[in-house]
């Protein structure tokens, strides 16, 4: 009996420590992004974020600076440029996140509108290269339309360009079903690696898209889209123990096109004037 309590006293801590960790990678993402967009003078172009022990920082050559979160005291520190060279105590980690809500400040990165990102997911971006991750924990999705964890932020001018996008799944498993039916195929994994794989067309997208690389690494939570897609259906051979997780990595890039409406895209939106449209039947229907 001892030895079952202190496993579970250290499980309790350990998942404690995983959760306080994934708190901070995301805070710490979520502000770095939110200083390159405030600070451009010192933070001028977007960059990966760094993980050597303890620290979760970003360089930015352009101005010799160092920007990033102590993980020992959760404080935000900078280094070099105007700051010389010790690192210098700005504040908290938490604080900062406060004022960066409370001003309605933007956390989201330049190449994706993450306004109505899941929440638990982080974004990082370095160059046209823009990192999607959900880290150590899994985050629930909704439904499938909220596949596209990377659309293009809303435009002030019409750029004319037409982007296709497709995703590429490297790798993928489904945790929670267990199919026990010889020589059936996993029906659910291509459920899901379906709708990830969709693709989307973007008209008026931002120059420099044909050149954008997205990589994901995700876990999802996806017990609710398996209820919505199947009900209370029972099959014979499938036992379901929920949480159903999906866990997956795949690579998003864009291809410059002449015209949407002339693709095999699923879904088009205009970055410009705000419309969307589906694949319904072969055409494509105005939905917005």
């Amino acid at each position: 009996m001892k030895r079952l309590i202190l496993s579970a006293c250290a499980f309790v801590l350990i998942a404690h420590i995983q959760f306080a960790f994934a708190t901070t990678s995301t805070d710490t993402e979520k502000l770095l992004n939110w200083a390159e967009k405030t600070f451009p003078q010192f933070f001028p172009s977007p960059q990966a974020t760094q993980n050597i022990e303890p620290w979760l920082f970003r360089y930015y050559p352009e101005t010799g600076v160092y920007a990033g979160v102590n993980k020992s005291d959760n404080a935000v520190y900078v280094l070099g440029g105007p700051w010389g060279n010790n690192p210098t105590l700005i504040d908290t980690l938490a604080n900062l996140i406060s004022q960066v809500d409370s001003s309605g400040g933007n956390g989201g990165i330049a190449a994706c509108d993450t306004s109505n990102t899941l929440s638990g997911v982080s974004y990082s971006q370095s160059g046209n290269v823009v990192t999607v991750t959900t880290g150590s924990s899994c985050v629930v999705l909704p439904d499938l339309s909220t596949t596209n964890l990377c659309t293009v932020p809303s435009q002030t001018t019409a750029s004319g360009i037409h982007a296709l996008g497709s995703n590429t799944i490297t790798s993928s498993t489904i945790s929670g079903i267990t199919i026990s039916i010889p020589g059936l195929p996993d029906p659910f994994s291509e459920l899901i690696n379906s709708a990830a794989n969709v693709k989307h067309c973007t008209i008026n997208a931002p120059a420099g898209t044909e050149n954008l690389t997205v990589n994901s690494n995700l876990c999802l939570d996806i017990t609710t889209v398996f209820s919505k897609e199947l009900g209370s259906i029972s099959i014979p051979g499938v036992a379901v123990t929920p949480p159903i997780t999906y866990t997956t990595t795949g690579t998003y890039k864009n291809a410059i096109v002449a015209d949407c409406f002339a693709t095999d895209a699923a879904t088009i939106t205009d970055a410009f004037t705000g419309e969307a449209w589906v694949k319904q039947d072969g055409r494509f229907v105005k939905v917005k």
